[in-house]
């Protein structure tokens, strides 16, 4: 065996021990900190139901699958195309007695990518409020929907609504983001698709037992 062989085996052999310790480095990593982020997760979620739902005292899941598969094939045609509903939770009293539901969604057309939330709704319709999960949008322009358009939606009972630039008149209307049209309408689409979602299959199908989805 030449000097030259013996050399590339000896970068092979170094190379297989770092790329090898490299992955048990990182194995270790993600078992070490996979417990601290999963309840970190948790923490973030629940704080996000109860700032929607603050007079609810727990939150379960709702299996809608049946749901899901009709949004699906409904959602393009309703212009919610960019919208997907994430997880459906009942928000249930101290008794377990229902008060409503808390909906995340994702809305893919942000400025710079998905911008994702919660939204609360009671069960006669009154949208609480939303709480933003994940938003990357430009920093002062679209990163401003947590200042300027969440309190627009806070406790509003309607069946949709619409941005303005011209200062909002109805109660409908929320005063869109100034030079961030793309991430207001982001937002005011993906909470109206939310509230559609509930209209159509939890305050009928589900509260009422219609379909069996849960």
């Amino acid at each position: 065996m030449n000097d030259h062989i013996k050399g590339m085996l000896k970068d092979a052999l170094i190379l297989f021990v770092i790329t090898l310790s490299a992955g048990l480095i990182l194995g270790v990593v993600y078992q070490v900190t996979k417990e601290p982020i999963a309840t970190q997760k948790a923490k973030v979620k629940q704080e996000a139901c109860k700032e929607v739902f603050s007079e609810a005292e727990s939150f379960e899941i709702v299996q809608t699958a049946q749901a899901e598969d009709e949004w699906v094939l409904q959602k393009s045609e309703l212009g919610f195309e960019a919208v997907d509903i994430d997880e459906v939770m009942k928000a249930l009293d101290a008794d377990n007695n229902m008060l409503g539901y808390v909906i995340t969604v994702t809305d893919h057309e942000g400025y710079s990518g998905d911008i994702q939330f919660m939204l609360g709704i009671g069960e006669g319709g009154t949208l609480n409020g939303i709480s933003i999960l994940s938003i990357s949008e430009t920093a002062g322009l679209g990163m401003r929907a947590e200042e300027v358009l969440k309190p627009q939606f806070a406790d509003k009972q309607v069946d949709f609504f619409e941005y303005t630039k011209s200062g909002a008149q109805r109660d409908n209307q929320i005063d869109a983001i100034s030079g961030a049209t793309i991430t207001t309408n982001a937002v005011t689409n993906g909470v109206n698709a939310g509230l559609y979602y509930f209209r159509t299959f939890l305050n009928t199908n589900i509260m009422e037992g219609g379909s069996g989805n849960e």
